[in-house]
Protein backbone atom coordinates (compact mmCIF):
# COMPACT_ATOMS: atom_id res chain seq x y z
CA UNK A 1 0.00 0.00 0.00
CA UNK A 2 2.90 2.35 0.80
CA UNK A 3 4.36 1.57 -2.59
CA UNK A 4 1.17 2.61 -4.31
CA UNK A 5 0.95 5.85 -2.34
CA UNK A 6 4.55 6.76 -3.20
CA UNK A 7 4.03 6.05 -6.88
CA UNK A 8 0.85 8.10 -6.98
CA UNK A 9 2.52 10.97 -5.15
CA UNK A 10 5.47 11.00 -7.50
CA UNK A 11 3.26 10.83 -10.59
CA UNK A 12 1.45 13.97 -9.53
CA UNK A 13 4.72 16.05 -9.77
CA UNK A 14 5.19 16.87 -13.44
CA UNK A 15 8.93 17.58 -13.50
CA UNK A 16 11.77 15.86 -15.21
CA UNK A 17 13.69 15.26 -12.03
CA UNK A 18 10.64 13.71 -10.25
CA UNK A 19 9.93 11.31 -13.10
CA UNK A 20 13.50 10.05 -13.17
CA UNK A 21 13.65 9.62 -9.39
CA UNK A 22 10.21 7.90 -9.25
CA UNK A 23 11.28 5.51 -11.99
CA UNK A 24 14.32 4.56 -10.00
CA UNK A 25 12.12 4.04 -6.90
CA UNK A 26 9.71 1.75 -8.84
CA UNK A 27 12.52 -0.32 -10.27
CA UNK A 28 14.13 -0.79 -6.86
CA UNK A 29 10.76 -1.59 -5.22
CA UNK A 30 10.05 -4.18 -7.93
CA UNK A 31 13.39 -5.83 -7.36
CA UNK A 32 12.72 -6.04 -3.62
CA UNK A 33 9.26 -7.65 -4.18
CA UNK A 34 10.73 -10.22 -6.52
CA UNK A 35 13.40 -11.09 -4.00
CA UNK A 36 10.77 -11.55 -1.26
CA UNK A 37 8.63 -13.62 -3.61
CA UNK A 38 11.52 -15.90 -4.50
CA UNK A 39 12.36 -16.33 -0.81
CA UNK A 40 8.77 -17.61 -0.12
CA UNK A 41 8.38 -19.90 -3.20
CA UNK A 42 8.94 -23.26 -1.36
CA UNK A 43 6.13 -22.49 1.11
CA UNK A 44 3.81 -21.55 -1.72
CA UNK A 45 4.58 -24.82 -3.51
CA UNK A 46 3.89 -26.89 -0.39
CA UNK A 47 0.61 -25.12 0.24
CA UNK A 48 -0.51 -25.64 -3.38
CA UNK A 49 0.31 -29.40 -3.26
CA UNK A 50 -1.72 -29.82 -0.03
CA UNK A 51 -4.62 -28.01 -1.64
CA UNK A 52 -4.46 -30.29 -4.68
CA UNK A 53 -4.50 -33.42 -2.51
CA UNK A 54 -7.51 -32.15 -0.62
CA UNK A 55 -9.31 -31.45 -3.85
CA UNK A 56 -8.95 -35.10 -5.01
CA UNK A 57 -10.53 -36.59 -1.85
CA UNK A 58 -14.05 -38.12 -2.05
CA UNK A 59 -17.01 -35.84 -1.43
CA UNK A 60 -17.77 -37.32 1.92
CA UNK A 61 -14.30 -36.56 3.11
CA UNK A 62 -14.52 -32.88 2.20
CA UNK A 63 -13.86 -30.69 5.13
CA UNK A 64 -15.82 -27.68 3.91
CA UNK A 65 -19.61 -27.60 3.61
CA UNK A 66 -19.47 -25.68 0.33
CA UNK A 67 -17.62 -28.19 -1.81
CA UNK A 68 -17.41 -27.47 -5.48
CA UNK A 69 -19.49 -29.37 -7.94
CA UNK A 70 -17.84 -32.24 -9.80
CA UNK A 71 -17.99 -30.43 -13.13
CA UNK A 72 -16.65 -27.07 -11.97
CA UNK A 73 -12.91 -26.03 -12.13
CA UNK A 74 -11.36 -24.41 -9.05
CA UNK A 75 -8.50 -21.85 -9.41
CA UNK A 76 -6.16 -21.53 -6.41
CA UNK A 77 -4.02 -18.32 -6.07
CA UNK A 78 -0.79 -18.72 -4.08
CA UNK A 79 -0.70 -16.32 -1.12
CA UNK A 80 2.74 -15.50 0.25
CA UNK A 81 3.03 -16.26 3.87
CA UNK A 82 5.33 -13.41 5.07
CA UNK A 83 6.21 -12.88 8.67
CA UNK A 84 5.73 -9.65 10.60
CA UNK A 85 9.52 -8.88 10.44
CA UNK A 86 9.53 -9.00 6.64
CA UNK A 87 6.57 -6.61 6.48
CA UNK A 88 8.36 -4.12 8.77
CA UNK A 89 11.53 -4.06 6.71
CA UNK A 90 9.63 -3.76 3.45
CA UNK A 91 7.62 -0.77 4.75
CA UNK A 92 10.80 0.89 6.06
CA UNK A 93 12.58 0.45 2.74
CA UNK A 94 9.65 1.85 0.77
CA UNK A 95 9.45 4.88 3.13
CA UNK A 96 13.14 5.66 2.60
CA UNK A 97 12.69 5.50 -1.15
CA UNK A 98 9.76 7.88 -0.95
CA UNK A 99 11.67 10.40 1.22
CA UNK A 100 14.67 10.31 -1.17
CA UNK A 101 12.46 10.98 -4.15
CA UNK A 102 10.75 13.85 -2.36
CA UNK A 103 14.14 15.35 -1.39
CA UNK A 104 15.33 15.24 -4.99
CA UNK A 105 12.15 16.94 -6.09
CA UNK A 106 12.65 19.69 -3.45
CA UNK A 107 15.97 20.95 -5.01
CA UNK A 108 15.67 24.43 -6.61
CA UNK A 109 17.49 25.72 -9.67
CA UNK A 110 18.65 29.10 -8.30
CA UNK A 111 19.94 30.38 -11.63
CA UNK A 112 16.51 29.94 -13.14
CA UNK A 113 15.00 31.49 -10.06
CA UNK A 114 17.29 34.54 -10.44
CA UNK A 115 16.16 34.91 -14.03
CA UNK A 116 12.53 34.86 -12.97
CA UNK A 117 13.17 37.44 -10.25
CA UNK A 118 15.06 39.73 -12.66
CA UNK A 119 12.27 39.44 -15.22
CA UNK A 120 9.79 40.15 -12.47
CA UNK A 121 11.43 43.34 -11.14
CA UNK A 122 13.15 44.64 -14.31
CA UNK A 123 10.77 43.42 -16.96
CA UNK A 124 9.31 45.62 -19.66
CA UNK A 125 6.82 48.05 -18.25
CA UNK A 126 7.65 47.21 -14.62
CA UNK A 127 10.74 49.36 -13.92
CA UNK A 128 11.67 52.76 -15.31
CA UNK A 129 15.36 53.64 -14.87
CA UNK A 130 14.62 57.31 -15.61
CA UNK A 131 12.74 57.81 -12.34
CA UNK A 132 14.81 58.29 -9.20
CA UNK A 133 14.06 56.22 -6.08
CA UNK A 134 11.97 57.62 -3.29
CA UNK A 135 13.38 59.02 -0.08
CA UNK A 136 13.81 57.36 3.29
CA UNK A 137 10.93 55.04 4.23
CA UNK A 138 9.23 55.64 0.91
CA UNK A 139 8.82 59.38 1.43
CA UNK A 140 9.08 62.05 -1.25
CA UNK A 141 12.40 63.30 0.18
CA UNK A 142 15.75 63.16 -1.60
CA UNK A 143 17.36 59.85 -2.44
CA UNK A 144 20.28 59.10 -0.11
CA UNK A 145 23.43 57.71 -1.76
CA UNK A 146 26.32 56.61 0.43
CA UNK A 147 29.85 56.71 -1.01
CA UNK A 148 33.03 54.87 -0.11
CA UNK A 149 36.40 54.56 -1.86
CA UNK A 150 39.28 52.10 -1.95
CA UNK A 151 42.52 53.71 -3.15
CA UNK A 152 44.46 51.01 -5.00
CA UNK A 153 47.49 53.02 -6.12
CA UNK A 154 48.79 56.56 -6.66
CA UNK A 155 50.97 56.56 -9.75
CA UNK A 156 52.47 60.05 -10.17
CA UNK A 157 52.37 63.47 -8.53
CA UNK A 158 53.55 66.10 -10.99
CA UNK A 159 54.87 69.39 -9.63
CA UNK A 160 55.17 71.10 -12.98
CA UNK A 161 51.62 70.17 -14.11
CA UNK A 162 50.17 70.31 -10.61
CA UNK A 163 48.25 67.07 -10.97
CA UNK A 164 48.25 63.51 -9.67
CA UNK A 165 47.07 60.15 -10.98
CA UNK A 166 45.16 57.66 -8.84
CA UNK A 167 43.50 54.27 -9.39
CA UNK A 168 40.59 53.49 -7.11
CA UNK A 169 37.53 51.31 -6.60
CA UNK A 170 34.50 53.58 -6.39
CA UNK A 171 31.35 52.34 -4.64
CA UNK A 172 27.84 53.78 -4.32
CA UNK A 173 24.97 52.36 -2.27
CA UNK A 174 21.33 53.40 -2.16
CA UNK A 175 17.87 51.92 -1.64
CA UNK A 176 15.30 51.49 -4.41
CA UNK A 177 12.09 49.97 -3.06
CA UNK A 178 10.97 49.05 -6.56
CA UNK A 179 13.69 46.38 -6.63
CA UNK A 180 12.55 44.36 -3.60
CA UNK A 181 12.16 40.59 -4.17
CA UNK A 182 11.61 37.33 -2.30
CA UNK A 183 14.88 35.83 -1.05
CA UNK A 184 13.44 32.25 -0.81
CA UNK A 185 13.87 32.02 2.95
CA UNK A 186 17.34 33.56 2.88
CA UNK A 187 18.72 31.29 0.16
CA UNK A 188 18.95 34.06 -2.47
CA UNK A 189 21.28 36.67 -0.94
CA UNK A 190 21.55 39.13 -3.84
CA UNK A 191 21.31 39.49 -7.60
CA UNK A 192 24.28 40.58 -9.71
CA UNK A 193 24.13 42.75 -12.83
CA UNK A 194 26.91 43.97 -15.12
CA UNK A 195 24.83 46.49 -17.06
CA UNK A 196 24.50 49.78 -15.22
CA UNK A 197 21.78 51.10 -17.53
CA UNK A 198 19.26 48.54 -16.30
CA UNK A 199 18.65 50.46 -13.05
CA UNK A 200 18.61 54.09 -11.98
CA UNK A 201 22.12 55.51 -11.37
CA UNK A 202 23.20 58.71 -9.55
CA UNK A 203 24.64 61.35 -11.89
CA UNK A 204 27.91 61.71 -9.97
CA UNK A 205 31.01 63.28 -11.56
CA UNK A 206 34.52 64.23 -10.37
CA UNK A 207 34.70 68.01 -10.41
CA UNK A 208 38.53 68.32 -10.43
CA UNK A 209 39.11 65.56 -12.98
CA UNK A 210 41.37 66.22 -15.97
CA UNK A 211 41.02 62.82 -17.61
CA UNK A 212 40.00 59.30 -16.69
CA UNK A 213 39.10 55.87 -18.05
CA UNK A 214 37.42 52.62 -17.09
CA UNK A 215 39.11 49.22 -17.03
CA UNK A 216 37.77 46.66 -19.51
CA UNK A 217 40.39 43.87 -19.33
CA UNK A 218 39.36 41.04 -19.43
CA UNK A 219 35.78 42.11 -18.80
CA UNK A 220 34.47 45.51 -17.68
CA UNK A 221 35.42 45.93 -14.02
CA UNK A 222 31.95 46.88 -12.83
CA UNK A 223 29.06 45.18 -11.08
CA UNK A 224 25.69 45.99 -9.52
CA UNK A 225 24.28 43.98 -6.62
CA UNK A 226 20.57 44.09 -5.80
CA UNK A 227 19.64 42.88 -2.32
CA UNK A 228 16.21 41.54 -1.27
CA UNK A 229 15.34 44.70 0.70
CA UNK A 230 15.87 46.88 -2.40
CA UNK A 231 19.38 48.02 -1.51
CA UNK A 232 21.64 48.56 -4.55
CA UNK A 233 25.46 48.42 -4.50
CA UNK A 234 27.38 49.81 -7.49
CA UNK A 235 31.15 49.19 -7.72
CA UNK A 236 33.59 50.13 -10.49
CA UNK A 237 37.37 50.38 -10.92
CA UNK A 238 38.56 53.61 -12.54
CA UNK A 239 41.80 55.53 -13.14
CA UNK A 240 41.74 59.31 -12.82
CA UNK A 241 44.11 62.23 -13.38
CA UNK A 242 43.07 65.01 -11.02
CA UNK A 243 44.14 68.63 -10.60
CA UNK A 244 46.12 69.42 -7.46
CA UNK A 245 46.95 73.13 -6.94
CA UNK A 246 50.20 73.33 -4.96
CA UNK A 247 51.85 75.94 -2.77
CA UNK A 248 55.60 75.64 -3.39
CA UNK A 249 56.91 78.33 -1.04
CA UNK A 250 58.56 75.71 1.18
CA UNK A 251 59.69 73.44 -1.67
CA UNK A 252 61.28 70.92 -1.09
CA UNK A 253 60.40 71.07 2.61
CA UNK A 254 56.70 71.30 1.85
CA UNK A 255 53.48 69.35 2.34
CA UNK A 256 50.79 69.27 -0.32
CA UNK A 257 47.04 68.64 -0.02
CA UNK A 258 45.45 67.02 -3.08
CA UNK A 259 41.67 66.72 -3.13
CA UNK A 260 39.23 64.34 -4.76
CA UNK A 261 35.86 66.04 -5.27
CA UNK A 262 32.60 64.29 -6.22
CA UNK A 263 29.33 66.11 -6.91
CA UNK A 264 25.95 65.65 -8.53
CA UNK A 265 25.70 67.11 -12.00
CA UNK A 266 21.95 67.49 -12.49
CA UNK A 267 20.06 66.47 -9.35
CA UNK A 268 19.86 69.18 -6.67
CA UNK A 269 19.84 68.50 -2.95
CA UNK A 270 16.03 68.36 -3.10
CA UNK A 271 16.31 65.15 -5.13
CA UNK A 272 19.71 63.62 -4.37
CA UNK A 273 22.08 63.81 -1.39
CA UNK A 274 25.52 62.21 -1.18
CA UNK A 275 26.79 61.01 2.19
CA UNK A 276 29.97 59.28 3.27
CA UNK A 277 29.48 55.70 4.33
CA UNK A 278 29.55 55.28 8.08
CA UNK A 279 32.55 53.57 9.60
CA UNK A 280 35.44 53.61 7.15
CA UNK A 281 34.49 55.61 4.02
CA UNK A 282 38.02 55.77 2.54
CA UNK A 283 40.41 52.82 2.50
CA UNK A 284 43.99 52.82 1.24
CA UNK A 285 45.90 49.79 0.07
CA UNK A 286 48.61 48.62 2.44
CA UNK A 287 52.26 49.35 1.64
CA UNK A 288 51.49 52.29 -0.63
CA UNK A 289 54.87 53.53 -1.93
CA UNK A 290 55.41 56.79 -3.80
CA UNK A 291 58.74 57.84 -5.35
CA UNK A 292 59.04 61.28 -3.76
CA UNK A 293 56.06 61.57 -1.39
CA UNK A 294 54.56 59.90 1.65
CA UNK A 295 50.81 59.78 2.25
CA UNK A 296 50.50 60.96 5.86
CA UNK A 297 46.73 61.01 6.28
CA UNK A 298 43.41 61.72 4.56
CA UNK A 299 40.33 63.65 5.64
CA UNK A 300 36.73 63.40 4.43
CA UNK A 301 34.44 66.40 4.24
CA UNK A 302 31.40 67.89 2.47
CA UNK A 303 31.59 70.65 -0.13
CA UNK A 304 28.07 71.46 -1.31
CA UNK A 305 28.10 74.02 -4.08
CA UNK A 306 25.50 76.66 -4.88
CA UNK A 307 25.02 77.93 -8.42
CA UNK A 308 22.35 79.80 -10.32
CA UNK A 309 20.51 76.55 -10.95
CA UNK A 310 20.41 75.34 -7.34
CA UNK A 311 22.44 73.67 -4.62
CA UNK A 312 24.21 70.43 -5.44
CA UNK A 313 25.50 67.80 -3.06
CA UNK A 314 29.29 67.38 -3.01
CA UNK A 315 31.83 65.20 -1.19
CA UNK A 316 35.59 65.55 -0.99
CA UNK A 317 38.54 63.68 0.44
CA UNK A 318 41.81 65.52 1.13
CA UNK A 319 45.02 63.53 0.75
CA UNK A 320 47.97 65.00 2.70
CA UNK A 321 51.33 64.24 1.07
CA UNK A 322 54.72 64.95 2.63
CA UNK A 323 57.66 65.37 0.28
CA UNK A 324 60.60 63.07 0.90
CA UNK A 325 63.57 65.33 1.63
CA UNK A 326 66.33 62.72 1.30
CA UNK A 327 66.15 62.80 -2.51
CA UNK A 328 66.66 66.57 -2.64
CA UNK A 329 69.36 66.47 0.02
CA UNK A 330 71.41 64.09 -2.12
CA UNK A 331 70.60 65.55 -5.52
CA UNK A 332 70.57 69.31 -4.80
CA UNK A 333 71.81 70.47 -1.40
CA UNK A 334 75.00 68.41 -1.05
CA UNK A 335 76.19 69.08 -4.66
CA UNK A 336 75.62 72.82 -4.19
CA UNK A 337 77.61 72.78 -0.96
CA UNK A 338 80.44 70.96 -2.71
CA UNK A 339 80.51 73.49 -5.52
CA UNK A 340 80.71 76.38 -3.04
CA UNK A 341 83.54 74.71 -1.13
CA UNK A 342 85.45 73.96 -4.35
CA UNK A 343 85.24 77.65 -5.29
CA UNK A 344 87.10 78.46 -2.05
CA UNK A 345 90.14 76.49 -3.20
CA UNK A 346 91.24 79.50 -5.22
CA UNK A 347 91.93 81.36 -1.95
CA UNK A 348 94.84 79.00 -1.29
CA UNK A 349 96.32 79.26 -4.77
CA UNK A 350 99.10 81.72 -5.50
CA UNK A 351 97.96 85.11 -6.63
CA UNK A 352 100.17 84.81 -9.63
CA UNK A 353 98.42 81.60 -10.83
CA UNK A 354 95.95 83.55 -12.91
CA UNK A 355 94.90 80.76 -15.37
CA UNK A 356 94.25 78.25 -12.57
CA UNK A 357 92.20 80.63 -10.45
CA UNK A 358 90.20 81.99 -13.37
CA UNK A 359 89.37 78.54 -14.75
CA UNK A 360 88.35 77.26 -11.31
CA UNK A 361 86.09 80.23 -10.63
CA UNK A 362 84.43 80.19 -14.07
CA UNK A 363 83.91 76.40 -14.00
CA UNK A 364 82.23 76.41 -10.60
CA UNK A 365 80.07 79.36 -11.60
CA UNK A 366 78.86 77.68 -14.79
CA UNK A 367 78.23 74.39 -12.96
CA UNK A 368 76.17 76.18 -10.34
CA UNK A 369 74.18 77.98 -13.02
CA UNK A 370 73.48 74.67 -14.77
CA UNK A 371 72.36 73.13 -11.49
CA UNK A 372 69.98 76.01 -10.88
CA UNK A 373 68.53 75.74 -14.40
CA UNK A 374 67.91 72.01 -13.95
CA UNK A 375 66.07 72.61 -10.68
CA UNK A 376 63.85 75.30 -12.19
CA UNK A 377 63.09 73.12 -15.22
CA UNK A 378 61.35 70.58 -12.97
CA UNK A 379 59.14 73.23 -11.33
CA UNK A 380 56.38 75.46 -12.63
CA UNK A 381 57.15 79.18 -13.09
CA UNK A 382 55.56 80.78 -10.04
CA UNK A 383 55.55 84.40 -8.95
CA UNK A 384 56.84 83.84 -5.41
CA UNK A 385 60.24 82.78 -4.06
CA UNK A 386 60.68 79.14 -3.12
CA UNK A 387 62.98 77.74 -0.45
CA UNK A 388 65.10 76.08 -3.11
CA UNK A 389 65.44 79.43 -4.90
CA UNK A 390 66.91 80.97 -1.76
CA UNK A 391 69.40 78.13 -1.43
CA UNK A 392 70.56 78.09 -5.04
CA UNK A 393 70.67 81.90 -5.17
CA UNK A 394 72.92 82.16 -2.11
CA UNK A 395 75.18 79.34 -3.33
CA UNK A 396 75.47 81.03 -6.71
CA UNK A 397 76.32 84.28 -4.93
CA UNK A 398 79.12 82.62 -2.96
CA UNK A 399 80.62 81.10 -6.11
CA UNK A 400 80.38 84.42 -7.90
CA UNK A 401 81.89 86.15 -4.86
CA UNK A 402 84.89 83.83 -5.00
CA UNK A 403 85.43 84.84 -8.62
CA UNK A 404 85.12 88.51 -7.73
CA UNK A 405 87.57 88.00 -4.87
CA UNK A 406 90.20 86.85 -7.33
CA UNK A 407 89.56 89.94 -9.45
CA UNK A 408 90.09 92.08 -6.34
CA UNK A 409 93.24 90.16 -5.44
CA UNK A 410 94.60 90.60 -8.93
CA UNK A 411 93.90 94.35 -8.80
CA UNK A 412 95.54 94.66 -5.37
CA UNK A 413 98.55 92.68 -6.56
CA UNK A 414 99.06 94.98 -9.53
CA UNK A 415 98.60 98.01 -7.28
CA UNK A 416 101.21 96.67 -4.87
CA UNK A 417 103.60 96.07 -7.74
CA UNK A 418 103.01 99.63 -8.96
CA UNK A 419 103.76 101.02 -5.49
CA UNK A 420 106.90 98.96 -5.23
CA UNK A 421 108.04 100.26 -8.57
CA UNK A 422 107.38 103.85 -7.52
CA UNK A 423 109.27 103.35 -4.25
CA UNK A 424 112.15 101.80 -6.12
CA UNK A 425 112.29 104.76 -8.52
CA UNK A 426 112.18 107.18 -5.59
CA UNK A 427 115.01 105.38 -3.88
CA UNK A 428 116.96 105.42 -7.09
CA UNK A 429 116.43 109.17 -7.44
CA UNK A 430 117.46 109.79 -3.84
CA UNK A 431 120.53 107.67 -4.30
CA UNK A 432 121.39 109.57 -7.45
CA UNK A 433 121.02 112.91 -5.66
CA UNK A 434 123.23 111.75 -2.81
CA UNK A 435 125.86 110.58 -5.23
CA UNK A 436 125.79 113.96 -6.99
CA UNK A 437 126.17 115.81 -3.68
CA UNK A 438 129.12 113.68 -2.65
CA UNK A 439 130.75 114.35 -6.00
CA UNK A 440 130.40 118.09 -5.43
CA UNK A 441 131.97 117.84 -2.00
CA UNK A 442 134.89 115.90 -3.35
CA UNK A 443 135.62 118.45 -6.14
CA UNK A 444 135.36 121.54 -3.92
CA UNK A 445 137.95 120.75 -1.26
CA UNK A 446 138.52 124.42 -0.42
CA UNK A 447 134.89 125.02 0.35
CA UNK A 448 134.13 126.56 3.72
CA UNK A 449 131.55 125.04 5.99
CA UNK A 450 129.01 127.31 7.61
CA UNK A 451 128.40 126.82 11.28
CA UNK A 452 124.94 125.78 12.35
CA UNK A 453 123.06 128.40 14.33
CA UNK A 454 122.37 127.71 17.99
CA UNK A 455 118.74 128.94 17.72
CA UNK A 456 116.65 127.42 14.94
CA UNK A 457 113.68 128.99 13.30
CA UNK A 458 110.20 127.52 13.70
CA UNK A 459 109.98 126.50 10.03
CA UNK A 460 113.25 124.65 10.08
CA UNK A 461 112.61 121.04 9.07
CA UNK A 462 115.38 119.75 11.22
CA UNK A 463 113.80 121.33 14.28
CA UNK A 464 110.42 119.71 13.45
CA UNK A 465 112.01 116.30 13.10
CA UNK A 466 113.71 116.58 16.47
CA UNK A 467 110.49 117.71 18.12
CA UNK A 468 108.54 114.71 16.73
CA UNK A 469 111.17 112.34 18.00
CA UNK A 470 110.84 113.81 21.46
CA UNK A 471 107.05 113.52 21.39
CA UNK A 472 107.25 109.90 20.32
CA UNK A 473 109.51 109.07 23.21
CA UNK A 474 107.21 110.88 25.62
CA UNK A 475 103.94 109.05 24.54
CA UNK A 476 102.74 106.01 26.51
CA UNK A 477 103.22 102.64 24.75
CA UNK A 478 100.00 101.32 23.01
CA UNK A 479 98.67 97.78 23.34
CA UNK A 480 99.43 95.70 20.29
CA UNK A 481 96.36 94.83 18.08
CA UNK A 482 96.17 91.09 17.44
CA UNK A 483 94.58 91.44 14.01
CA UNK A 484 97.02 94.08 12.88
CA UNK A 485 99.90 92.10 14.28
CA UNK A 486 98.69 88.99 12.47
CA UNK A 487 98.06 90.87 9.22
CA UNK A 488 101.45 92.53 9.45
CA UNK A 489 102.92 89.13 8.69
CA UNK A 490 101.54 89.53 5.15
CA UNK A 491 103.12 92.64 3.68
CA UNK A 492 101.03 92.85 0.49
CA UNK A 493 97.37 93.76 0.31
CA UNK A 494 96.58 90.95 -2.14
CA UNK A 495 97.86 88.37 0.28
CA UNK A 496 95.85 89.91 3.09
CA UNK A 497 92.65 89.73 1.00
CA UNK A 498 93.19 86.04 0.34
CA UNK A 499 93.80 85.34 4.03
CA UNK A 500 90.69 87.25 5.10
CA UNK A 501 88.57 85.45 2.45
CA UNK A 502 89.73 82.06 3.72
CA UNK A 503 88.04 82.83 7.04
CA UNK A 504 85.19 85.11 6.05
CA UNK A 505 83.58 82.97 3.31
CA UNK A 506 83.21 79.74 5.38
CA UNK A 507 81.96 81.63 8.43
CA UNK A 508 79.31 83.51 6.45
CA UNK A 509 78.21 80.34 4.66
CA UNK A 510 77.90 78.49 7.98
CA UNK A 511 75.83 81.35 9.38
CA UNK A 512 73.59 81.26 6.32
CA UNK A 513 73.00 77.50 6.79
CA UNK A 514 72.07 78.06 10.41
CA UNK A 515 69.52 80.74 9.52
CA UNK A 516 68.18 78.85 6.49
CA UNK A 517 67.50 75.53 8.17
CA UNK A 518 66.17 77.01 11.37
CA UNK A 519 63.77 79.24 9.43
CA UNK A 520 62.30 76.70 7.01
CA UNK A 521 62.21 73.78 9.40
CA UNK A 522 60.42 75.94 11.95
CA UNK A 523 57.90 77.05 9.33
CA UNK A 524 57.35 73.43 8.36
CA UNK A 525 56.49 72.57 11.96
CA UNK A 526 54.06 75.48 12.07
CA UNK A 527 52.29 74.17 8.96
CA UNK A 528 51.86 70.80 10.66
Amino acid sequence: MCQCECVSHISRRKTSSSSSSSGKARSQAGKFVNQVGRAETPKEQRSSSDASRRSHRPPQEAATPHAPSPGSRTHHTPIPNMGSGHYFWAILYFASLCSASLANNAKINFREKEKKVLDQILGAGKYDARIRPSGINGTDGPAIVRINLFVRSIMTISDIKMEYSVQLTFREQWTDERLKFDDIQGRLKYLTLTEANRVWMPDLFFSNEKEGHFHNIIMPNVYIRIFPNGSVLYSIRISLTLACPMNLKLYPLDRQICSLRMASYGWTTNDLVFLWKEGDPVQVVKNLHLPRFTLEKFLTDYCNSKTNTGEYSCLKVDLLFKREFSYYLIQIYIPCCMLVIVSWVSFWLDQGAVPARVSLGVTTLLTMATQTSGINASLPPVSYTKAIDVWTGVCLTFVFGALLEFALVNYASRSDMHKENMKKKRRDLEQASLDAASDLLDTDSNATFAMKPLVRHPGDPLALEKRLQCEVHMQAPKRPNCCKTWLSKFPTRSKRIDVISRITFPLVFALFNLVYWSTYLFREEEDE
